[in-house]
C-alpha cells in the first residue's frame, strides 16, 4: 500500500499497487509522481519503485511535478458553457432561452464540482463562464417576461 502526493499537494491513499497501475494507465499519475510506501518516511517518484517503474510512462512536459496543469478539459464544463451561450442567444430569438439557460447552469455547476473533486480535470474558467452566462440568460428572460406582461396588461385585446 502506498500514499500518493497529488499535483494539488494533497495526500491520497492508502492505494494498492493494482490501483496505482490503473491510475498510471489513466494518466492520473506518472513516473515523477511522488509515492510513500505505507510505514515509510520519504516521498519518492514512482520510477524508483521496481514493481511500478516498468509500467510508469515518462512524464509529459505539461504534467511535470508541481506544474499544476491539467490533463483534460472537463466535458460538463464545455457542455455547460456551450448550452449557457445557446440559452443567451436563444433569448434573443425565441422563448426557449430560459429553459436552455437552466440546463446550462446545471451542466456548468456539475462541471465545476467535478473539477474541484479531481485535480486532473481542467476547464474551471469555462464552468464559471457558463454559470455567469446562464444567470445572465435567466435574468434577461425574467425581465423580458415582466416587460411582456406589463405591455399585455396595458393593452388588452
Amino acid at each position: 500500500m502506498y500514499k500518493v502526493l497529488g499535483a494539488d499537494g494533497k495526500e491520497y491513499g492508502p492505494v494498492s499497487a493494482m490501483d496505482l497501475r490503473r491510475w498510471i494507465a489513466e494518466g492520473r499519475v506518472n513516473a515523477e509522481s511522488q509515492l510513500k510506501p505505507e510505514g515509510g518516511d520519504n516521498w519518492r517518484p514512482i520510477s524508483s519503485f521496481p514493481e511500478l517503474a516498468v509500467t510508469a510512462p515518462a512524464p509529459f512536459p505539461m504534467m511535470a511535478a508541481g506544474s499544476g496543469s491539467s490533463t483534460r478539459t472537463n466535458g460538463m464544463a464545455i457542455a455547460g458553457f456551450a448550452t449557457s451561450l445557446a440559452g443567451l442567444f436563444g433569448f434573443c430569438c425565441c422563448c426557449f432561452g430560459p429553459p436552455i439557460s437552466v440546463i446550462g447552469l446545471i451542466f456548468s455547476c456539475l462541471g465545476l464540482s467535478q473539477i474541484n473533486e479531481n485535480p486532473m480535470h481542467g476547464g474551471k474558467g469555462l464552468a464559471i463562464a457558463g454559470i455567469v452566462l446562464a444567470i445572465l440568460g435567466l435574468l434577461l428572460g425574467a425581465s423580458g417576461t415582466i416587460i411582456w406582461l406589463a405591455n399585455a396588461a396595458r393593452n388588452p385585446f
